[in-house]
Order: C-alpha cells, then structure tokens, then sequence
C-alpha cells in the first residue's frame, strides 16, 4: 500500500555507514513520516521538499553524535541542496528542520510545509497518539511497511544520556 519514497532511500543509503545499525530504524521514521506529510498536503510541488527534509531532519544526531542537533543537521541539508541546485529550498528546509519539534504552534508567516511536518512527526513519534479513528487504521498498515524497529526506544536512551550529560537543557530540540 505504502511505497517507499526513492530520495529518502537513495540520499539516505548515503549516510549508511555512519547510521550503522539505526539505518533501518531512521529510514523506516522517515518513510513513515513521509507519508503522513503528504497524506496531509495534497500539493504534490512540495512532496519533493518533504522527501529532502526527512533525509536530514535528524540527521545531526549520528554525523555529530549529539542530541543538539538541529543545526548540523541544517548544515548537511543546506549542502545537499547547493549541490543539487536546490538553493531556492533552503529557506524552508532550514525552518521545517528547525522548528520541527516546537511544542507551540509556528507563527502565521512560518511555512505551510512546517506546519505539516511538525504534525506528522509529533504523529509518528507518539505512535499515533493524536491520530483519529481513520488515520489510526491507515497508520497501522504504515508500521506494518515500515515498522518502528526501536527507533522510539533509540531516542529515549539518547534522552537519558544527554540528561547526564546536560542536565540543564536534556531536550535541546524543542523550542517554545
């Protein structure tokens, strides 16, 4: 039912060496969250964009092993987007990623794609919490495609192990 986009698959196998045994895992969020973005935007011009984001949304947290990694990993999309001649994306792509994990809605001149990837990735990485009985149904078949593989597990332990190493800012993601 679910097809796996090719850029997530192809830009990620880039990075596959130094995902090692989370490839899968971090695919398989992508992927996931993918579909639920563009289940939520029907303009399929910025299906591309989503596409490019979830290859890099987190990806700061493996090629900087820190969990404050909403900047490098802006800095990765931001070069893959320069070398693909996809400058004019980098305004968004660097506000979807950053502000991908604000707890408060984004204000009204922020970007509509970042309005639909918060959403679908808070969706995700609830479980589908915040899903109606509908989406509930059509995110079970998503899991069953592409299955959590402890990705959620991965993200508590690193939660822990930053809270040890800064217990003053554990979530260095989030923002107001």
């Amino acid at each position: 039912m679910f097809e796996p986009n090719p850029i997530i698959f192809n830009e990620l196998n880039f990075y596959e060496e130094i995902l090692k045994e989370h490839f899968e895992k971090y695919h398989n969020h992508c992927q996931r969250v993918y579909q639920i973005c563009i289940g939520l935007d029907k303009n399929k011009s910025n299906h591309e964009k989503y596409a490019i984001v979830l290859v890099f949304h987190d990806l700061g947290i493996w090629t900087n092993q820190d969990f404050d990694y909403l900047e490098p990993s802006i800095e990765l999309a931001k070069n893959y987007l320069i070398k693909k001649n996809k400058s004019e994306f980098i305004p968004e792509i660097s506000e979807m990623i950053n502000l991908h994990h604000k707890l408060t809605p984004p204000n009204k001149d922020s970007f509509y794609t970042t309005k639909v990837l918060r959403k679908a990735d808070l969706r995700d990485l609830s479980f589908g919490l915040f899903l109606n009985p509908q989406e509930k149904k059509e995110f079970s078949e998503l899991k069953k495609t592409f299955p959590f593989d402890g990705f959620h597990f991965y993200l508590i332990k690193l939660f822990f192990i930053n809270l040890f190493k800064k217990p003053l800012k554990p979530l260095p993601m989030f923002k107001c």
